[in-house]
């Protein structure tokens, strides 16, 4: 068998995030300005997982789209510094995608997303097609365009896993075609102290699916046909600075050490909760994610049993 060129497509969603990190404990409405560090920097969910699977030593493919302006230049320009296939990277007319995050100093966080044109652009199927086939995973993101890729990375017979990240209503109809493809699922229990729920409810559409959940300080949760398994946290010597990107790092330290290195579950799992830690310890920066050599040096680590 030929081998393929990529190791993972990543699909969809990157654009320049602004950080927004408060001096005070909260906004204050009654004045005009508020003094804050604003920080940009590339990032949403493609963004944190195509340089988090580069950083890691494997060959990354990125499907998605940037603006034809100074944003979605700098992108592609990092891209390509990193080792990132960017031959199916089209345009937005719109723009390239923004976001901007109030980082409060408890920790807490909110975010601004603007899509651009996202739920209207369509990208190239048969370059996409290509790219797809040369890979050994799919990892796909939540732009409506991406789910048009759906059955042909299923018809490809890859690995499919999608992130649908915060989930508010289990059922909403905008994620349904991403969870009935998916063969991992990933979710933020941001809004359900208690996943399980969500995570029988998932699984009784679709049994065969691995279902991985982040839960913050609280660790992860494996569901699948054989049960649920709780994590509880790993913890590492840096501080915890910065949470954006950490469901991301986990969706990929899961997904490269199970599809792609053989893992099993547990070691996956736990590997995976090492790179969403290990990305909390980043302020405003994708640029310096966790590597191969650390990873392996924080898992060889005594680690806390699954409970």
């Amino acid at each position: 068998m030929t081998p393929k060129q990529f190791d993972v497509a990543v699909v969809g969603n990157v654009g320049i995030d602004t950080n927004v990190y408060l001096y005070g404990q909260e906004i204050d409405f009654a004045v005009e300005a508020n003094f804050s560090e604003n920080v940009d920097y590339v990032g949403q969910a493609g963004g944190y997982t195509s340089r988090g699977y580069a950083r890691l030593g494997y060959r990354t493919a990125f499907i998605g789209s940037v603006g034809d302006d100074v944003n979605g230049r700098f992108i592609r320009d990092t891209f390509t510094q990193d080792s990132i296939d960017t031959t199916a990277v089209f345009a937005d007319p719109l723009g390239t995608h923004r976001s901007v995050n109030i980082m409060y100093r408890d920790g807490r966080r909110k975010n601004f997303y603007d899509g651009k044109g996202h739920m209207t652009l369509q990208p190239d199927l048969d370059l996409c097609r290509h790219i797809l086939s040369q890979s050994r995973l799919a990892h796909f993101h939540l732009p409506n365009w991406a789910r048009l890729l759906l059955p042909i990375a299923k018809t490809l017979g890859i690995p499919i896993a999608c992130d649908i990240q915060d989930v508010v209503d289990p059922d909403d109809p905008y994620w349904r075609d991403f969870i009935d493809y998916a063969d991992v699922l990933f979710f933020s229990a941001v809004n359900h102290p208690d996943p399980t729920p969500i995570i029988h409810h998932y699984l009784q559409r679709n049994p065969a699916q691995l279902i991985i959940v982040g839960r913050g300080a609280e660790g992860a949760v494996l569901g699948s046909r054989d049960g649920i398994r709780f994590f509880p946290p790993i913890d590492l010597p840096q501080p915890v600075i910065d949470t954006n990107g950490a469901g991301d790092g986990l969706a990929v330290g899961f997904l490269a050490s199970y599809l792609l290195d053989r893992y099993d579950l547990v070691a996956a799992v736990q590997r995976g909760q090492i790179v969403a830690r290990y990305t909390c310890t980043q302020k405003a920066s994708s640029a310096h994610l966790i590597t191969a050599a650390q990873l392996n040096h924080y898992s060889g680590q005594n680690l806390s049993e699954a409970i």
